[in-house]
This record gives structure tokens, sequence and C-alpha cells, in this order.
């Protein structure tokens, strides 16, 4: 495409060379309407055929791009190299396991492209939240505990941030301290930043292809540490007000 992208579609993969022509195809039918667009498949050093799908399918398809990590780094660092190459002002992600459906999009980027998508519009984050998840009970169970503890711990009003369909300014996202995980935690992190975040209902599917790179027990204990480590980030942001407008830099006290 020619004209330069409105907005650009980040999904990470580590091994999920049956989701990606899927994948593409359906992110074309949501996106296409809606204006010039990119996708980045960020291969975050797959061992099966991903590198070899997205290869296949991009001399058809002037507007998918992707990067490769030479060993698996982690979804948020998968995430944060697909922002950090997107020529587009915002971003929308979604999961590459097929689970979360590209027909989502376009609700998720409405209030962003209805409004100023440069660092200072008031609206940070459009988080999207599971009505019904195609999950095993014990996974749905566990994810439903977490979510709890973070809601408790960190008090950003957010029902499920474990979904990985969210839209956002992307001077936005590169302006949050970046960690392992940091993902799980966006809500949280942006209304930290003094913007705002709002939720839209959506679908999820079945797994088709390919297997979860989580387990229960690794997320659990994980999950634990980090939502200390960012509670203590809200404990020590400090947003001043200076003749009526909020200055977002980092101060220590």
């Amino acid at each position: 495409m020619s004209e330069a992208p409105r907005f650009a579609i980040v999904v990470p993969m580590l091994n999920e060379a049956g989701n990606v022509a899927p994948l593409v195809r359906e992110i074309a039918a949501a996106c296409l309407p809606l204006g010039p667009f990119e996708a980045i498949l960020v291969n975050d050093g797959s061992t099966d055929a991903t590198g070899a799908e997205i290869a296949a399918l991009q001399p058809g398809v002037p507007w998918l791009r992707s990067l490769r990590h030479a060993r698996p780094c982690g979804q948020s660092a998968a995430l944060r190299s697909g922002v950090l190459a997107a020529r587009a002002p915002l971003i929308c992600t979604l999961d590459g396991d097929g689970q979360n459906p590209p027909a989502e999009i376009p609700s998720l980027l409405a209030p962003l492209l209805a409004g100023d998508p440069g660092p200072n519009h008031g609206l940070g984050l459009v988080a999207g939240q599971r009505s019904r998840r195609h999950d095993s009970r014990a996974r749905r169970m566990a994810s439903t505990l977490a979510n709890r503890l973070r809601a408790a711990l960190l008090g950003d009003g957010i029902r499920d941030t474990g979904c990985g369909l969210k839209a956002f300014p992307r001077a936005v996202f590169l302006a949050l301290p970046f960690f392992d995980h940091m993902h799980r935690y966006l809500p949280a992190l942006v209304l930290r930043e003094g913007h705002r975040v709002a939720c839209v209902e959506v679908a999820h599917r079945p797994r088709l292809h390919g297997r979860s790179k989580y387990s229960i027990a690794g997320r659990a204990l994980g999950g634990a540490v980090d939502v200390l480590g960012v509670r203590w980030l809200l404990y020590r942001r400090r947003l001043p007000q200076i003749a009526g407008h909020t200055i977002r830099e980092e101060t220590s006290r």
C-alpha cells in the first residue's frame, strides 16, 4: 500500500504455523474496509514452519510485514518489537493462537480512530474483555483467581487483562516501563500515566492449531512476582500538576 498506514496490527507468534494463513485472511477481511494499515507478525524464535508460512504469504500481501527473534524472548518482548517496527500511530494487538477473532479489531480501534491518536489524547487503551472463554476449566479457574488478585492489589477496575485484543496509541505504549509479561498489566500501567482505559466485550474461540505456551503453575508463580512489582511501580509514580497540565515525566521520591 502506498498510503501511510492508519493503524498497525501486531501479532506475536511462537510455533503457530497452522494459524498463520487463517489469521492473515481474517485480518484482511476485518481491516481492509478501515483504510490503509499494516500487519506485523512477530516470529518469536519459532522452531516449526511459522517463518516459512509467513514468507509464503508476503509476496501477495503488500500490507503484511514480519520480524523474527533469533530465540524466544516472550510475548511482551515480541509485542514491543512489533510496536517499535510499526509506522502507524495506532496499534491493535491480538494473540497468534487464533483464539482472538480478528473480526473484533474494528470495535477496538473505533474509539481511537475517531479521535486524536497522539500521546496527549485522553484515551490511552481500549482493552478487550472475553465474554466467554473457550479454555479448560482449570485454566479458567486459574485466570479468575489471578484476575481477582491483580484487581485487588492494583485497583485497575479491569475484569480480564489476559485478553490479547488491545488497541492503543503507539506513543503511549512506548512510554510505559518495559518488563517481561508487562502485556498483562497494560491497563494499570496506562492508568499510571494519567490516561483513560476503555473496555470492549469480545468473543473468544477454541484453539484449533498448535499448543499453549503457558503452564498454569508457571503463570501463577510468575504472576505473583509481577503483580507485586507493578504495585511498586504504581506506588512510586508521581504526576505533578503544573498550570493545569499533567506533566508525564518520571520523578523519584
